[in-house]
């Protein structure tokens, strides 16, 4: 069994984050996400694992390297120009020699993975779509299905009164080769939109894999910081335990004399001085300061980070190395990129995006 990650987005609805690191190399719980994916995959025993890439494609194969450190083998192949869901798959298809997984590199879900592949062998068509059900459809593709799970229509976002389900597509595929045939080679191409649509026309079926599990999309700010509180309340099981107001993370035994209210996440050499306050619902990545008198509340802070004296920020995004001033307040719903600087006193609002060049978000 191989998997294909697909990592080659621009991530252009979490900017300016992404502006200096790509999105699947964005943290959670101070470990790149794509780290935690591949780390669910070799759970599964899944170990050879094909990365089309195209946005910074760098920051990821310096970090991974042939995947050997994480008991891997990762193979990468660079988009010159972005290819779209398939394409990305075509496009790696000299490599693909066997049942494959898809794994859309923004979901963070607890899919048992083997149980699909078991829930795979047992139908035996073309492929496996997992599916969740949300409570409005109509921001997602909807995906019909009879009693016996056999997919027969997908309906990308259906008006809420109109959709024919709530179940929608949830990123993870478990496909055979064959369906490599379906998909034309060289352009730009969408799963969702052109060859499931083509596959299912067909006389090898799709089948839908609905499920419970937690799951979002941590394209978006907002999902983003849920996607960490969720974590801290043990609504998606990652592995770290957080009890009572127990601090968890290398060095959360030496970060100084302030306070940290659990559930927080204290990374390696950060600091909080005496009089300030980390918490609740707080991830401090690695070398952060937090100076006398700072509060810091719902919020995820990147690497070399620091909160001047009296400063508050609260359900805020700060990525690495930027710097907030002394007294200033930055509100709920910020988002702040690499390397910025807030001057002292300064009000930042929930709305504002502050990175580094022009902001665009889409």
């Amino acid at each position: 069994m191989q998997a294909v990650v697909l990592v080659g987005g621009e991530g252009t609805r979490l900017r300016p984050l992404t502006y200096g690191t790509p999105k699947p190399m964005i943290p959670l719980m101070n470990v790149p996400f794509l780290e935690r994916s591949l780390l669910r995959l070799k759970a599964a025993g899944i170990t050879d694992v094909i990365l089309p890439a195209g946005y910074l494609p760098e920051a990821i194969t310096e970090y991974f390297g042939d995947g050997s450190r994480l008991g891997l083998r990762m193979t990468y192949v660079i988009e010159e120009t972005p290819l779209g869901t398939a394409g990305a798959i075509k496009n790696v298809e000299r490599f693909i020699d066997g049942p494959f997984f898809v794994l859309n590199g923004d979901i963070l879900t607890s899919l048992d993975l083997t149980a699909m592949i078991r829930f795979h062998e047992e139908r035996g068509g073309l492929g496996v779509l997992h599916l969740i059900r949300v409570e409005d459809p109509s921001a997602f593709g909807c995906v019909v299905h009879d009693r016996e799970g056999r997919i027969t229509a997908f309906i990308e976002k259906p008006p809420r009164d109109q959709a024919p389900t709530n179940e929608i597509n949830a990123g993870t595929y478990l496909l055979e080769p064959a369906i490599l045939d379906f998909i034309p080679p060289g352009r730009n191409v969408s799963i969702e939109r052109e060859t499931y649509p083509a596959v299912i026309a067909g006389p090898r079926p799709l089948y839908a894999y609905t499920t419970d599990d937690y799951w979002i999309d941590l394209g978006r700010p907002e999902h983003y910081l849920a996607a960490h509180r969720h974590i801290f309340d043990g609504r998606m099981p990652l592995g770290i335990e957080f009890t009572g107001d127990a601090v968890t993370g290398p060095g959360a035994a030496t970060y100084g004399p302030g306070t940290v209210i659990g559930p927080a996440l204290v990374g390696a050499g950060s600091y909080v001085a005496a009089g300030a306050r980390v918490g609740p619902y707080v991830a401090l990545g690695d070398d952060c300061v937090i100076e006398e008198g700072a509060v810091v509340r719902e919020s995820i802070l990147w690497d070399n980070v620091r909160i001047g004296r009296n400063a508050t920020v609260e359900g805020a995004i700060l990525a690495s190395r930027c710097s907030i001033g002394e007294g200033a307040s930055v509100f709920r719903g910020a988002v702040i990129g690499h390397d910025v600087d807030v001057d002292p006193g300064s009000v930042v609002s929930g709305e504002a995006r502050l990175g580094k060049g022009p902001v665009r978000v889409s």
